[in-house]
């Protein structure tokens, strides 16, 4: 039963750190993505509809991205979605697709999307934190002596511990793109 515990509390852990490599692909680093479309959703007839689900987003040229939808009259849709998104893009319509010219960051905005991404890794290591503590709490509840449970509390800390090592080296690697020119 102990050892389900410390399973248990590391596949959470890593779904955080997965949770945090995908926040970190929609900051944009200069480079066109189309992952930093991912969260924007257009209105679809009616209906909220991930931009993915309308259209094929491709990489054309390094500082660039193509949006071509399957249905055409959807373009001013998509259009309006990605300018209210605030994602600092402006699309360009040219009545069959959508292109999108990847502005060159300033230092401002580097720095600027530099304390979102410290944000995003503080989120991560709460997370880390909260997943600490319930097991904590589940460790408690267990009938087994307090040597065995100090012994599984310190196992708790050291995954804690593993993994906001790995939260720093990533926010770290992240940073050195974005500050890179």
């Amino acid at each position: 039963m102990d050892i389900d515990i410390i399973k248990l509390t590391e596949e959470k852990m890593v779904k955080t750190l997965e949770n945090l490599d995908h926040r970190f692909l929609t900051v944009r680093a200069g480079r066109a993505n189309p992952s930093s479309l991912d969260g924007i959703m257009a209105d679809y007839y009616g209906t909220p509809t991930p931009l993915k689900q309308l259209a094929t987003i491709s990489v054309p040229e390094a500082r660039q991205l193509l949006i071509k939808p399957f249905d055409k009259n959807c373009l001013g849709a998509i259009e309006r979605a990605i300018f209210e998104s605030n994602l600092g893009f402006t699309p360009n319509n040219d009545g069959e697709t959508i292109r999108i010219i990847i502005p060159v960051l300033t230092e401002d905005r580097r720095k600027e999307l530099t304390k979102q991404v410290r944000a995003m890794a503080e989120d991560a290591k709460v997370s880390i934190r909260n997943i600490r503590h319930d097991a904590n709490e589940d460790i408690q509840k267990q009938e087994i002596s307090e040597d065995e449970q100090k012994n599984l509390q310190n196992q708790v800390q050291d995954l804690v511990n593993k993994y906001n090592k790995t939260i720093e080296d990533k926010t770290k690697e992240k940073e050195e793109e974005l500050m890179t020119v």
